[in-house]
């Protein structure tokens, strides 16, 4: 067993042996040979990565946003242009792109890298895009108690771009916003203007 996997195993909710099966199975079931050379370690690897790929839903994101510091800083902070990378809960296939975060803190300020960090584990889950960038406001919002937050995600899916309609290239794009961003126009337009790239 892989450090991956065995570490995977010990993980709350986390059946490896069920999974694994579950994929030999789904193996049999679209006619593949599971015993063929090349899929013989298929499930295990499967295994491996779907512990890796939902690995947020064993975390709490908003424990990342426990540490901070008190600055006095009441300006916009933005961290544009985080990747992620999550998975459509409807088809399975992979989603990925960009998230914005802003907010205006009351003082009170958190390292860039937990905002990053609060992205990647709220993606690591199975997803929809409207309830990604929902969720990195609300985790946000309840966690410092800003005067506002404002999250813009853009992303494509390849449940759309590989199957169905067949559209390469499609992006689609998501926002939240709460308090201030929400409620004044300047602000929301500032966010925007901020994290919209130029024309091609």
């Amino acid at each position: 067993m892989t450090l991956e996997l065995d570490r995977a195993s010990t993980l709350p909710n986390f059946d490896a042996p069920r999974l694994e099966a579950a994929v030999h199975e789904m193996l049999l079931a679209i006619g593949e040979d599971p015993q063929r050379e090349g899929l013989r370690d298929t499930p295990r690897r499967i295994t491996e990565a779907y512990a890796e790929v939902f690995g947020g839903m064993r975390l709490n994101a908003a424990e990342l946003l426990k540490v901070g510091f008190e600055e006095g800083h009441s300006e916009m902070v933005i961290l544009r242009d985080i990747p992620f990378f999550s998975m459509c809960e409807h088809h399975f296939l992979p989603f990925h792109g960009s998230a914005h975060v802003a907010y205006i803190p009351r003082g009170r300020v958190v390292g860039i890298s937990k905002i990053a960090r609060l992205v990647d584990t709220i993606a690591r889950r199975p997803q929809l895009q409207e309830r990604l960038t929902s969720q990195i406001a609300d985790t946000l919002i309840d966690a410092l108690q800003p005067d506002g937050v404002g999250v813009a995600v853009e992303a494509e899916h390849l449940c759309m771009t590989m199957r169905g309609i067949k559209k390469s290239g499609s992006r689609m794009v998501t926002s939240a916003m709460r308090g201030t961003f929400q409620s004044q126009d300047e602000t929301r337009a500032e966010f925007l203007a901020l994290v919209t790239p130029p024309p091609r």
